[in-house]
């Protein structure tokens, strides 16, 4: 017997902070939306509507207190430098300040104080990406405050970042790249998947959408998506051998590499959840879908490529960023190299 549809498909129950159990609404590309504590009330349906439209909870008839920090995130919303943004960004930035709001919305986005801000940061010292994240969000937000003329000061201004522990992804070797091949053989989705991004350092969100139509005099051409919004530079690159034998063997009428069986472009976040069963299955738990761009930054910095190759390929508008993701380049190669080249130089000379 067929299971009768749920009344609301996108809601889900979870328990808060003060063990309370609450409810929410999650779209397909991931925000969340507070649905409140009691299911299926007028106030539960309202929201949920509001959810299912795309429309903020701030526009279905809630007014949040004037100049506060919930007003200033609805105000940000609205501004042209939140719109502009992706939809997905748009999405990570909401699932971000909805959290935010939701324990601190109450507050005066005036009288905050920076003491106030470096708290709440602190408390997420345990999960320091986290707090990274939010401190780069408050900042912005509080810069339209400043906007707003509501405040002369920004209250994140001089607070540290919470400095993370560890290195963050971790950056496949070569011995766990060769695992994952032998584990899944060419012709599986996970080895199309794995050789799509090793051999072009796209991020799921941009090797998702990547088709025939992408490559063009022998080459494969896109703008990734987190640099689209603010005229991210084209990127341009030749197809590595590896990659073509895999990609010639992909139905030329597919719209997309990394399609469904039903032929549908695959989601980034479904991407991401193969990759870590693939990976489990491969026995590589340390391993992900983003360790996949510090992979290839590493492998062309072992080859010698230098900092401005390598943002050819991975497409990062600083240094900063390409040094990041070539800290695990192998040190002893590049020595190596080094001295190679200075005996070259100066070997001769007495």
């Amino acid at each position: 017997m067929a299971k009768a549809p749920k009344k609301f498909p996108r809601a889900s129950a979870y328990i808060d902070r003060h063990g309370k159990r609450r409810w929410r609404h999650r779209d397909k590309y991931g925000k969340s939306t507070e649905l409140g504590r009691e299911y299926d009330s007028s106030e539960f349906r309202r929201r949920y509507k509001a959810a299912e439209a795309g429309e903020p909870i701030s526009s279905a008839r809630f007014t949040p207190p004037p100049r506060s920090i919930s007003a200033l995130i609805a105000h940000y919303y609205a501004t042209v430098e939140f719109q502009g943004l992706s939809v997905a960004t748009k999405a990570t930035y909401r699932g971000i300040l909805e959290e935010f709001r939701e324990g601190y919305g109450h507050l005066s986005a005036v009288t905050v104080s920076r003491r106030h801000i470096k708290e709440i940061l602190e408390r997420k010292a345990k999960t320091p990406w986290a707090a990274k994240k939010l401190r780069q969000r408050l900042k912005v937000l509080f810069q339209e405050a400043i906007e707003l003329e509501w405040r002369d000061d920004n209250p994140v201004d001089h607070i540290k970042p919470i400095k993370a522990k560890t290195k963050g992804f971790h950056t496949w070797t070569e011995t766990e790249i060769a695992t994952f091949f032998t584990h899944h053989q060419p012709g599986s989705v996970p080895h199309t998947a794995m050789t799509l991004m090793l051999y072009t350092g796209a991020a799921r969100v941009d090797a998702v959408k990547l088709g025939p139509s992408n490559i063009r005099r022998g080459r494969l051409i896109y703008v990734r998506q987190k640099t689209a919004q603010s005229k991210g530079m084209e990127i341009s690159i030749p197809i590595a051998p590896a990659l073509k034998r895999v990609l010639d063997a992909i139905p030329k009428a597919n719209a997309t590499f990394l399609q469904t069986k039903s032929g549908l472009q695959r989601s980034e976040k479904g991407l991401g959840k193969d990759m870590r069963k693939w990976c489990n299955a491969a026995g590589l738990p340390e391993c992900s879908s983003h360790g996949l761009r510090k992979a290839i930054a590493r492998r062309l910095a072992e080859a010698g490529a230098t900092p401005h190759q390598i943002m050819a390929v991975t497409g990062h508008k600083t240094m900063a960023e390409v040094e990041r993701y070539t800290r695990d380049a192998d040190r002893a190669k590049l020595a190596d190299s080094g001295i190679k080249k200075m005996a070259k130089k100066f070997g001769k000379k007495k």
